[in-house]
């Protein structure tokens, strides 16, 4: 879900800060007074993609002044066109021109992330396994960024994966390098933490999965395996017990993401909706 204002709210007026400095030179320049007219904006997608953060965006307006009016033509999550008219916003020029580019900035970002998702969805949409795979994202997100990528990503189909270090255990390689091997790893943090809480393991070998799911844990990854191999692992996982989830993981890439979800397990998670995903081109236009 869109984080709650008070929580964004503080992120949004540093971003601000970040962009206006010790003033607008310009606009304040256009109008020394301080006292520009009401004006009226438009924003229009430059390409086809998927929108994300048009409330976010009517948010940075409202922050700087609590009057506007931000309507929003395409809903978070639609799909747009190039040339579509995406948003109005009816508020003083000086808020127009204030506002323009950490709010633009926002929306082009988690647009392209939406788009990006949508995309790899698709890619998996008419996989032919009878278990239901699911799209899930992972942490490798912008600092201060994580609430809305994860938004963004949302939007655009897929499901989240942990928010953060307190949301779950994840056991990854360094982990288990760090104790010696996957039982003490389990067997430690089980001691230790809420027994609500759910256990991931990271496994890169069928051995490493044998090992994992004689530990009952909650979610088995098969990390950078060859198809074949996840293959034999889910199988093994399937047989020992239909309650341990699987997700794989590493080097997941539209070219080979539905080949991947054909071998039937419940998550694929991939960083690509974040780290290579362009932008989604949107532009702002003042009306007389």
């Amino acid at each position: 879900m869109l984080p709650p204002f008070i929580v964004l709210d503080p992120i949004l007026a540093d971003w601000l800060r970040e962009d206006i400095g010790r003033g607008d030179r310009t606009t304040g320049g256009l109008f020394p007074d301080g006292n520009s007219p009401i004006g009226k904006a438009i924003w229009i997608a430059k390409a086809d993609g998927v929108v994300a953060g048009l409330p976010v965006a009517a948010r940075v307006f409202q922050l700087l002044d609590p009057s506007i009016k931000f309507e929003a033509i395409a809903k978070d999550g639609k799909a747009v066109k190039s040339g579509e008219v995406i948003a109005e916003i009816q508020a003083s020029l000086e808020t127009l021109l204030m506002g323009e580019r950490v709010a633009l900035n926002l929306v082009m970002h988690l647009s392209g992330i939406a788009t990006a998702t949508a995309t790899y969805i698709k890619a998996i949409a008419n996989s032919p396994s009878s278990h239901q795979v699911h799209l899930v994202d992972t942490r490798k997100t912008i600092p201060g960024m994580r609430s809305l990528e994860k938004y963004a990503i949302y939007v655009g189909g897929a499901v989240n994966h942990r928010y953060g270090l307190d949301d779950a255990v994840m056991l990854k390689d360094n982990h288990i390098a760090a104790v010696g091997s996957i039982t003490e790893a389990v067997n430690r943090v089980r001691a230790n933490v809420p027994f609500t809480t759910s256990i991931e393991v990271e496994t890169e070998s069928i051995a490493q999965v044998k090992e994992a799911m004689e530990l009952d844990v909650d979610v088995i990854m098969l990390d950078n395996m060859q198809i074949e191999t996840m293959r034999e692992a889910i199988a093994l996982i399937r047989a020992h017990s239909p309650r341990i989830k699987i997700e794989a993981s590493g080097n997941i890439t539209l070219t080979t993401i539905a080949q991947v979800a054909e071998l039937g397990m419940d998550y694929i998670s991939t960083s690509a909706m974040v780290t290579r995903s362009p932008w989604l081109d949107i532009s702002m236009r003042i009306k007389s």
